[in-house]
Order: structure tokens, then sequence, then C-alpha cells
């Protein structure tokens, strides 16, 4: 699926000013996969599978570095956020923050590549940006758990037992 969501993204006209800009669907399935599969470690197999198949299928090699530094990066401020954050940060709370270090992951690696530190400067404005798709994301990702919790499967593992408070996933 997140495959799939990448290479729609990918396919879609980019409203944004600044480049790199996009709206981050296929972190919709990493953040759901994080609150549902058992470990981080399957959900970092995914992002590790979408970010290289996606290059594959529609990209190239800077397509790769780009995506994979920034999904690392993403990935790890995801967990960091959602361990300390506890119950006091949501699901929103976490994808904004997993879109703002995604783009700092792909600034750094564009940096590294042009051997030049002054790309940082597009970060306040990809960072508005970040903070807003992450908003939707997490939006969308708090609406597709609320729905999964319905599931007897996904009931156990999202600890919610027919609580159908919205921003509860912790």
């Amino acid at each position: 699926m997140a495959l799939i969501l990448s290479l729609i993204e990918r396919m879609m006209p980019i409203p944004f000013v600044t480049p790199g800009a996009k709206l981050g669907l296929a972190n919709l399935i990493i953040i759901i996969s994080i609150y549902t599969l058992d470990n981080y470690k399957d959900s970092f197999i995914i992002l590790i599978l979408r970010v290289f198949l996606a290059a594959i299928f529609g990209g190239n090699i800077s397509t790769l570095l780009y995506s994979a530094t920034g999904g690392i990066f993403s990935f790890i401020a995801t967990i960091i956020t959602k361990k300390l954050g506890g119950k006091h940060v949501s699901v929103i709370g976490v994808s904004s923050c997993a879109a703002v270090f995604h783009n700092v992951g792909q600034l750094l690696a564009a940096s590294l590549i042009l051997n030049n530190f002054g790309v940082f400067l597009y970060l306040p404005v990809l960072s508005t940006i970040g903070i807003i798709t992450g908003i939707f994301i997490g939006l969308s990702a708090n609406y597709l758990l609320s729905h999964l919790s319905q599931l007897p499967y996904f009931r156990n593992r999202l600890n919610l037992d027919n609580k159908k408070s919205s921003l509860k996933y912790n």
C-alpha cells in the first residue's frame, strides 16, 4: 500500500512552490504500521522496501538517496516522539514531527551531495509545509486507526476495547 500511494503521489502535480514538497501519502501506511504491528522492525522493513521499490519503479539514484535519508530520519523521529511523548502526543503530533524530520533528512542528503549547507535555507518553508501535511496524514491515520479498532484483530493491538475517543493512540 505504501508503494502504491508513493507511485500515485509521484504522478500528482505538485501544488507547492518549494521543490521537493509533497503530501507524504505513503507515510500514512508507515504511521499506521507503527501503531498496529508487533514491533518497529516490521514498520522499518515496510519503509525500506517502499523506498527501494519506489526508486526502481519511478525514480533514480538521487530519489533513492533523498527518500532513504528522509525516511530514516522520519522513522527515528516517529519512534522517539511516540515513546517520549507517551499519552501526551497524539498520532497527529507524531505525524507532524515525522514530516519535519523527513525534510531535515532530505536537506541533509542534499547538502552532502551538493557540498553546500545553504540548502537548509529551505527548512523553514519545508517545515511549515511538513507540519501542515503531517497534520493531514495524522488526521487520516487517526481516522483509519479508529475504524481499525472496530476489527477484533486490531482492537487488542490498539488497546482500545471499544473506546471511540479520537486522538487516543499512544
